[in-house]
């Protein structure tokens, strides 16, 4: 009997757990929906600066190439959970990030070494991209397909599974 009533207790809680669980991925999405920013050109800009390892970059190397811009901070701690997806996509996809406010060059490049990334990232110090991007909230995630036009604006943590389909579909 009380082996039963633990069962009913633990099948209980499980369904609370989903419903919760389910509830939270639901709120997150609206909320990433209304606070993608609205942008009025939908082209890809034309960036050309130096990365924080003092590589040349620009976005004129993507022409007819899908690529991911995405806006981050080393204070922001969902930023730091997904930086890691980042990374894995930018083994297979064009990535540019741009670390937004987040201190030097080198502060940036200790954080990249230490965990072990190598994704290209842009040093807005100033935040004038994410300005020009009318970025407000951390992660935000830019997909442009391969004719160099919007696809897809996401604010806050994607997966890794959700930014390749995304990026998948932005090949097609």
């Amino acid at each position: 009997m009380l082996n039963t009533l633990w069962k009913d207790r633990l099948k209980q809680w499980t369904k609370e757990f989903v419903s919760m669980g389910l509830l939270i991925f639901i709120i997150a999405n609206v909320f990433s929906y209304f606070r993608s920013p609205n942008l009025n050109d939908t082209n890809l800009p034309e960036i050309s600066t130096l990365l924080t390892n003092k590589e040349l970059f620009s976005t004129q190397d993507f022409t007819n190439k899908p690529v991911l811009i995405h806006f981050w901070a080393m204070w922001c701690p969902t930023c730091k959970l997904e930086a890691s997806n980042i990374q894995k996509l930018s083994e297979s996809y064009n990535v540019l990030s741009i670390a937004v406010r987040s201190g030097s060059d080198a502060e940036i490049n200790a954080y990249l070494k230490e965990n072990d990334f190598n994704f290209n990232v842009i040093n807005d110090h100033k935040g004038i991209l994410a300005s020009k991007f009318h970025v407000q909230a951390y992660p935000t995630t830019f997909i442009y397909n391969k004719q160099n036009t919007l696809s897809f604006s996401e604010v806050g943590y994607t997966s890794t599974w959700g930014l390749y389909l995304r990026m998948w579909w932005a090949n097609q």
